[in-house]
């Protein structure tokens, strides 16, 4: 598929907020969607009208391998939170929120806001 993966997977995420809400943690964390094991894990498909090109994460096997994936810490809590919201995966908020930097902290935030309904300005 060409054209951008962010909006495929905007696209692929749209109407279900904690899916949205993972989703966009992803993009907005910059590093981590571009990375071979994560976008291996990109399955395209088209948007529920049938016509336009939209993508999603395969959690599953994602969650297979992202053991193995080299991470710092910060970029390891922001996928498995992002895997929470998206995929349901249990998380254990006391340690993926331990030692998050601002920025972390912010885009966490911001997904955790968007995941109960209250959509950022850029959606």
């Amino acid at each position: 598929m060409t054209g951008n993966p962010a909006t495929a997977l905007r696209r692929g995420a749209a109407g279900y907020y904690p899916g949205e809400a993972g989703t966009e943690l992803l993009i907005s964390h910059g590093g981590l969607l571009g990375r071979p094991g994560i976008s291996t894990c990109i399955r395209h498909c088209t948007s529920t009208a049938g016509s336009t090109p939209a993508a999603h994460i395969d959690w599953e096997t994602l969650q297979q391998t992202w053991h193995q994936l080299p991470l710092s810490g910060g970029e390891r809590r922001v996928l498995h939170i992002a895997a929470s919201l998206c995929a349901g995966t249990s998380i254990n908020l006391s340690d993926a929120l331990t030692s998050l930097d601002d920025r972390n902290l912010h885009l966490i935030t911001t997904a955790i806001q968007h995941a109960a309904g209250r959509r950022p300005p850029h959606w």
